[in-house]
C-alpha cells in the first residue's frame, strides 16, 4: 500500500517538558499500583510457595501475549535462582507441547482478565492430572481465578496508556510480583552466592562471584622452602614453580615469609652466601580461600604485588597461591 501524503507529513516535536510529564504519569502510576499490590499480600503468596516448594518438578509458567512476555521473563528468572521452571505457550501446548508438563510439576499462570482462551487447555489438562494451579490475575471471578488451587488476586489498577488500552500497569503489577516469588523462594531455599555463579558461569555476574579457591595453585603446586634453605634451593624451586615467588614456612608449616623476584634482585650481591631467611619479605600479603577472586586482585594491584599465599582462617598452613595472571585469565580485570 502507498503511504498518503498526509502521512509522510513530518510530526511536530512534543515539548521536552511534555515528553518528561508523560515519563514521569507512567512511572507514578507504577508505583502507585506496586505500592497497592504490596499492601495487598496475603496468605495466598506464603500458600504459592509452599506448593512451589514442595513440587518435585519443576513451575511451568504461561500466558498469552504481553502476560507471556511476562512469563518467559518470570520463568527465567525461577530458573536463574535456584527454583527450575520452563515457559510453555498455551497456543502451542494445545498442538503438542503439553507433552512438556508432567504430573510433578506447578502451573503458574498469568492473565490480566482471567478469561484468556489459550489458557483453557491447560487448565483442563491441569484438572484431569490433579497439578496444582497457581494463577494470578485481576478478576476474581475469572474462569483462571475460580480454577486455580493458588489465587494471586492484582488489585485493579489504572493502565498509564493514556487510553487505558495497552498493558502497561497491569504487566509491570505481574512481573513485580513475579519477582517477589523467585526472590522469597531463594531465601527460603538459602540460595547462595555459589550456586547463583553455577547457573551464571558466563558473563560479568560468574566472573564477580569467582572466589580464591577456584583460581589459586593447589598444594601439588605450592613453591615452598625452609627458612634455613640456601638460595641455590629457594632459586630452584621458584624455576620450577613458575610462579615468580617461594613461600618461606618454619618448622611447624607455617607462612612466615616469601621470596619473590624483586626480593632476589635486591639482594643479588652475594646472594650464593644468604638463605631464605635473609633474602625473604616477612609477613606476607594473604588470601582467604572463600574470599572473591576480584577482592584478591584488588589487593594486589593496590599492594603492587602479583601473588598471594592462600591461608584458610584460623591456619598458619598456606594452601594454596594465587598469581594475578590467573586472576586476568579469568577475566578479573
Amino acid at each position: 500500500m502507498t503511504p498518503s501524503k498526509a502521512s509522510l507529513q513530518p510530526v511536530p516535536a512534543a515539548p521536552a517538558s511534555a515528553d518528561l510529564a508523560a515519563a514521569r504519569r507512567v512511572l507514578a502510576t507504577a508505583s502507585d499500583a506496586l505500592q497497592t499490590l504490596a499492601a495487598a499480600l496475603n496468605g495466598d503468596f506464603t500458600r504459592a510457595l509452599d506448593v512451589m516448594t514442595g513440587a518435585t518438578g519443576r513451575v511451568i509458567v504461561s500466558g498469552m501475549g504481553k502476560s507471556g512476555h511476562v512469563a518467559r521473563k518470570i520463568a527465567a528468572t525461577f530458573s536463574s535462582t535456584g527454583t527450575p521452571a520452563y515457559f510453555v505457550h498455551p497456543a502451542e501446548a494445545s498442538h503438542g507441547d503439553m507433552g512438556a508438563v508432567t504430573r510433578q510439576d506447578v502451573l503458574l499462570l498469568l492473565s490480566w482478565g482471567g478469561e484468556t482462551a489459550e489458557l483453557s487447555d491447560l487448565i483442563t489438562y491441569a484438572k484431569r492430572f490433579r497439578i496444582p494451579i497457581i494463577a494470578i490475575g485481576a478478576n476474581p471471578d475469572s474462569t483462571l481465578i475460580k480454577s486455580a488451587d493458588v489465587k494471586l488476586v492484582l488489585p485493579r489498577a489504572p493502565e498509564a496508556c493514556p487510553m487505558g488500552l495497552a498493558p502497561t500497569t497491569s504487566t509491570t503489577m505481574m512481573l513485580a510480583l513475579g519477582d517477589a516469588l523467585a526472590v522469597a523462594l531463594m531465601e527460603r531455599k538459602g540460595f547462595s552466592p555459589d550456586q547463583y555463579r553455577d547457573f551464571h558461569p558466563g558473563g560479568s555476574l560468574g566472573r564477580a562471584l569467582v572466589r580464591v579457591r577456584d583460581l589459586m595453585h593447589g598444594a601439588g603446586e605450592l613453591p615452598l622452602c625452609r627458612e634455613d634453605a640456601a638460595m641455590r634451593e629457594v632459586l630452584l624451586t621458584m624455576a620450577s614453580g613458575r610462579l615468580g615467588c617461594v613461600g618461606v614456612v618454619d618448622a611447624g608449616g607455617a607462612l612466615v615469609g616469601i621470596v619473590t623476584d624483586g626480593d632476589i634482585r635486591r639482594h643479588a650481591e652475594g646472594i650464593e652466601k644468604l638463605t631464605a631467611r635473609d633474602v625473604m619479605t616477612r609477613g606476607p600479603q594473604i588470601a582467604d580461600p572463600e574470599q572473591l577472586a576480584v577482592e584478591a586482585l584488588a589487593l594486589m594491584t593496590e599492594r603492587k604485588i602479583t601473588q598471594l599465599f592462600v591461608l584458610a582462617e584460623g591456619s598458619p598452613a598456606p594452601l594454596g597461591v594465587l598469581h594475578i595472571h590467573d586472576c586476568l585469565r579469568a577475566g578479573l580485570a
